[in-house]
């Protein structure tokens, strides 16, 4: 996709109503907690944002993965956009993303604009809301990832989250199951993309298609 057309195409779709996760959630066999669920719980669920921000490279249009490393924890190995945990000196969950991507991908020369947010996802296993936010840069700035919660950074062309045979399914074991669950999952340069990264995604990839027909 070309960056010029396709930062045109970013700015048009999140002007429009966000469709949700309900149409992914189809896809998926297993059910996860609402919102007014998990905002009932007390202690209430822990705040964080993330960051998809999407730039020009080459005159073709990317946003920024990442895979996490291995560790023991939840999250260990997932493939997410940059974002982390909101922490009490952070003025709002959009300084938590911006913060957060900094530290994370090491790009602290990126000019970033922020156009709003996706749906928020409730991540059960970590009992986490996360607020996705979307933004644009001119240039992505020089990259030095945090070896600590970075294994590698993940460039993906917007182009391919569009295409018809990115969305895959596998077996995969799921929080609270006992047993692997068949899940749909984005197929990312060979990563593979699901959970709560995938409803962004695929909330993100809906809004884009509407503006691309």
């Amino acid at each position: 996709m070309d960056a010029v057309v396709g930062i045109e195409l970013v700015r048009r779709a999140m002007q429009g109503a966000l469709p949700g996760h309900d149409d992914f959630l189809t896809l998926s066999g297993y059910q996860r907690p609402d919102l007014e669920w998990a905002m009932s719980q007390r202690p209430p669920p822990r705040e964080s944002a993330v960051l998809a921000l999407f730039y020009p490279k080459h005159d073709v249009l990317y946003t920024l993965l990442m895979l996490r490393p291995t560790y023991i924890g939840v999250h260990s190995g997932q493939v997410s956009f940059p974002g982390g945990k909101r922490e009490p000196e952070d003025r709002s969950l959009e300084h938590t993303a911006l913060r957060e991507f900094v530290e994370e991908t090491g790009a602290a020369d990126t000019p970033i604009e922020v156009l709003g947010t996706l749906s928020q996802v409730y991540i059960p296993p970590s009992r986490t809301l996360v607020t996705p936010f979307v933004g644009i840069a001119s240039k992505l700035g020089t990259l030095s990832p945090d070896p600590h919660e970075v294994e590698r950074l993940i460039e993906a062309p917007v182009e391919l989250l569009l295409g018809a045979d990115v969305i895959k399914r596998r077996q995969q074991l799921v929080h609270g199951t006992e047993l692997p669950v068949d899940i749909p999952y984005f197929d990312v340069e060979g990563h593979v993309v699901w959970g709560a990264t995938a409803l962004m995604i695929a909330e993100l990839r809906e809004l884009l298609l509407r503006q691309a027909q």
